[in-house]
């Protein structure tokens, strides 16, 4: 499932290519699928921070 890419603007899938652009319209494709599950996250504590600054920003200024 390595080769299937989602693009970025249209949402729609395609095939990885060198350019790593959009057959539909020009955009950038991008991994849709989430990383695999690992007990030991070495990446945790930035992901942590980054969903509390977005979370501070849908609620809390609204």
């Amino acid at each position: 499932m390595k080769y299937l890419q989602k693009c970025n603007d249209c949402g729609k899938y395609g095939l990885t290519n060198p350019k790593s652009k959009c057959t539909h319209c020009g955009g950038t494709l991008i991994n849709p699928f989430p990383p695999k599950y690992s007990p030991v996250d070495k990446y945790s504590k930035y992901r942590i921070i980054y969903f509390k600054e977005e979370f501070k920003k849908r609620f809390e200024e609204s």
